[in-house]
């Protein structure tokens, strides 16, 4: 039995790359599928992964290194060497990238050591906009929808066959594989194109007997009801995925996912900046100035708000956690309130006697020089009181 140090073509010090390298031009080398008509590749592929599992398993090579092949073949131990080139593929496919390699150059020639296919073929994902309101945003919701989409056919059970599985037959076109293998040949060697086969589309099996309810597709278009929890505190553009809601796969793949996106509809009353809400209220003059009492709606109802005596324009009242949640948070926002003093546009003849009377007032003189002088904390106060 030949040295495994002179198989790999490396020294007795070389390193574990060195060794990994050594090994890697080799299997690429002697691999079967790119030596077709060599009938000593195949021995020399098995030979170097023999040299490689004892080599690269560091305390397999130090009792190689000291006991020879006797080291790694005796007590019982039946030693590394591989009965099926399929072993290779399974043990070594870290050193081609995951098997990469194979796939691709060879044109998947792990794929021999391959279980069985899956059958049918998925379905497609669905996309739905969901449009809320914001109370629905503030507390969370439980929505149920209805759904045009393709479901599993009731008549097969998603098979698309009649009789179910007696329904099919193994794939004349690639004999139950799923795949069609085309070789091509260069200077560079055969390489192997593997594609999933035309006639079953990679399934490896025909229907004999379509279904007369979905022709054998194994779904058919219908409605479905889904419910959707909505948690508290999300945001337009937000969405949520329910993991096999959308179409049904075909013959009894998988179904795809339903993406809900979630859609704020325009409220009555209120705008919304983060989590805080806006309200605009507009006052009346004598309001304004003498101070009210006043009743504005909130997410949760309606709330009495009180004016103070000589609020001004654009001034921001603060109404503290009246606002939207944080999603999968503990923060709430405000509702803050905007006042607006109203203007009347047309007046009666004892108005505008009553206001010319009030026109030369001191206290109805503008003033702006007092709110110059005010402190930047007081102006700060005064917003958001």
């Amino acid at each position: 039995m030949r040295d495994y140090y002179e198989i790999l073509g490396v020294e007795r010090t070389a390193t574990a790359e060195e060794i990994k390298r050594a090994y890697r031009k080799l299997a690429l080398k002697y691999h079967p599928d790119r030596n077709p008509d060599d009938p000593t590749a195949e021995e020399r592929f098995k030979e170097a992964a023999e040299a490689y599992e004892v080599l690269s398993n560091p305390e397999k090579r130090q009792r190689y290194d000291r006991f020879g092949h006797a080291g790694v073949r005796g007590n019982g131990n039946a030693g590394p060497g591989f009965q099926d080139i399929n072993d290779i593929f399974s043990a070594f496919s870290d050193i081609f990238g995951g098997g990469s390699i194979f796939e691709e150059v060879f044109g998947g020639g792990r794929a021999r050591g391959r279980g069985p296919r899956p059958r049918g073929r998925p379905g497609s994902d669905l996309r739905i906009k969901l449009p809320l309101t914001y109370e629905e945003i503030a507390e969370g919701v439980e929505k149920k929808i209805k759904v045009r989409k393709y479901v599993v056919c009731e008549a097969c059970a998603g098979t698309g066959a009649e009789g179910r599985e007696q329904g099919y037959v193994v794939c004349p076109t690639c004999g139950g594989t799923g795949e069609i293998r085309h070789v091509t040949r260069s200077v560079f060697g055969q390489f192997v194109n593997v594609q999933p086969c035309p006639a079953c589309q990679g399934e490896g099996r025909v229907v004999r007997h379509r279904c007369a309810a979905c022709g054998g597709e194994g779904r058919r278009k219908g409605e479905e009801t889904i419910t959707i929890n909505v948690p508290p505190g999300v945001l337009e553009g937000h969405y949520l995925t329910l993991r096999g809601a959308g179409n049904a796969g075909v013959r009894g793949g998988p179904a795809g996912d339903l993406r809900v996106e979630i859609e704020e509809l325009p409220h009555e009353h209120f705008t919304r900046e983060g989590l805080d809400i806006y309200y605009e209220l507009y006052l009346s003059f004598p309001d304004a100035v003498l101070g009210t009492e006043v009743e504005v709606p909130t997410l949760k109802g309606r709330a009495r708000l009180q004016i103070d005596p000589g609020v001004q324009s654009g001034k921001i009242l603060r109404m503290r956690e009246r606002g939207l949640p944080e999603l999968h948070g503990g923060r709430v926002g405000d509702q803050m309130v905007r006042i607006h003093v109203w203007t009347p546009t047309s007046l009666t003849d004892e108005e505008r006697q009553l206001l010319e009377q009030l026109r030369h007032s001191p206290s109805f003189a503008p003033q702006p020089e007092r709110q110059e002088r005010r402190s930047f904390f007081s102006k700060f106060k005064d917003v958001f009181t």
